[in-house]
């Protein structure tokens, strides 16, 4: 009686370790596309007195996931010698404090750098919340968690994302304020979360102490590449609906919400889509998705047919962390897990930073936004492609090795 109390004590605690580290992972999502919307207004009040505001105004959203490619590294390193718990606790602080600071300056530059060091806490939060899924739970339990962490991230993203835009309709400062909320989560880790003993875990969880080499640096390649086309869409949507005649923050808003849901949707297919396909043929069904989203998107001349195009990229990239982050977990033992996550995170937000670079040089071959968009999609549905062959040809072989180690 008294060890099936502690079986029921033990679950009951695990989900509510769960809950609270998805709602710290959202934090990311939050910081890295919520001011998206705002753009505009913040154009309109900054351009006219920066002579840089042209660059440093892309910067505000994309500066943070610069930072979190910087820094996450150090913070998993940092992690695995002082433990996460406490650098969770003291990450989420700073976030609150820096989130709202650009709500009260008046310079350009200022809120340029405030999002910077924004950024540096964001590493801190994302790589402690991913390497305590890992450090709490192994095999079909840590997948659980993993899907959860990431459909709280759609759940919280789309909310905010709308809220956001709303906010923004009155001035583009009022949805910084919304970076307080996290002060809230403060008291809930300090109580429930713990921290683990790494010996503990290596014992548990750990089948070899060796990393997986191969795995972990196709699972970086294709979190970076991913993470490059995924955020086509927060990028790069304002500005094609501001083309075809959109300028409402809220329906702008509303659009990145609609993406941010459609996440939810291909996390909450993704383990039926891994049970079937395995790891390697849901990365083929995920860029597939991903590239027949940007198409459509490319080629989209009205408001209804932009949501469209979203709905079918996100569904897409609600796959994707998921899947890669299973094949991360799996090829790193406790001892360099926090460094091993450190870099999934840093290629992760690397991705995102390059975004726009990476649509700004396809633009310099002669083409324009929606036909870079369109030479990306061309770029995503090739790699389906190659992990469709892949995938199959392991699946006629009876071999397929990704599949059983996600099981």
């Amino acid at each position: 009686m008294d060890n099936q109390n502690q079986k029921t004590i033990r679950t009951a605690s695990g989900r509510r370790e769960g809950i609270l580290i998805a709602l710290g992972s959202s934090l990311t999502i939050m910081g890295s596309v919520m001011v998206a919307p705002m753009l505009p207004k913040m154009g309109m009040e900054f351009g006219p007195t920066h002579p840089q505001a042209d660059m440093l105004l892309p910067l505000a959203i994309t500066g943070p996931a610069l930072a979190i490619a910087i820094c996450a590294p150090l913070a998993g390193w940092l992690s695995d010698r002082t433990g996460r718990k406490n650098m969770l606790i003291i990450a989420t602080l700073l976030y609150a404090i820096l989130g709202v600071l650009p709500a009260f300056l008046n310079g350009l530059d200022g809120v340029v750098i405030s999002r910077l060091l924004f950024g540096c806490a964001e590493a801190a939060i994302m790589t402690c919340c991913t390497a305590l899924i890992a450090d709490y739970w192994h095999a079909e339990e840590r997948l659980k968690f993993v899907n959860m962490q990431v459909v709280c991230i759609g759940l919280v993203g789309s909310a905010f994302f709308v809220i956001g835009g709303v906010l923004g309709e009155q001035s583009w400062r009022l949805p910084f304020y919304l970076y307080l909320l996290p002060l809230l989560l403060i008291p809930f880790f300090m109580r429930v979360l713990w921290e683990p003993k790494h010996h503990e875990v290596q014992q548990i969880t750990d089948t070899t102490s060796r990393v997986a080499t191969l795995p972990l640096i196709v699972g970086y390649s294709m979190i970076m590449f991913g993470m490059v086309l995924n955020f086509i869409v927060p990028i790069q949507a304002p500005s094609l609906l501001v083309s075809i005649g959109v300028v409402s923050t809220t329906k702008i808003g509303l659009a990145a919400g609609l993406s941010l849901l459609a996440t939810l949707a291909g996390s909450l297919l993704w383990p039926v889509f891994r049970s079937s396909f395995g790891i390697a043929g849901c990365n083929a069904l995920l860029m597939a998705l991903i590239a027949v989203g940007l198409w459509f998107l490319a080629h989209a001349n009205t408001y209804n047919k932009v949501m469209i195009a979203v709905t079918i990229h996100g569904i897409g990239a609600g796959m994707m962390v998921p899947n890669i982050m299973a094949t991360i977990m799996n090829a790193l033992p406790a001892s360099v897990r926090g460094r091993g996550i450190g870099g999934f995170t840093s290629c992760l937000y690397l991705g995102q930073f390059i975004s726009p670079i990476i649509v700004g040089i396809v633009i310099s071959f002669g083409v324009d936004l929606p036909g870079a968009i369109v030479s990306l999609a061309m770029a995503s549905a090739v790699v389906a492609a190659i992990w469709l062959i892949f995938s199959l040809v392991r699946r006629n072989s009876g071999a397929d090795l990704a599949a059983k180690r996600a099981a």
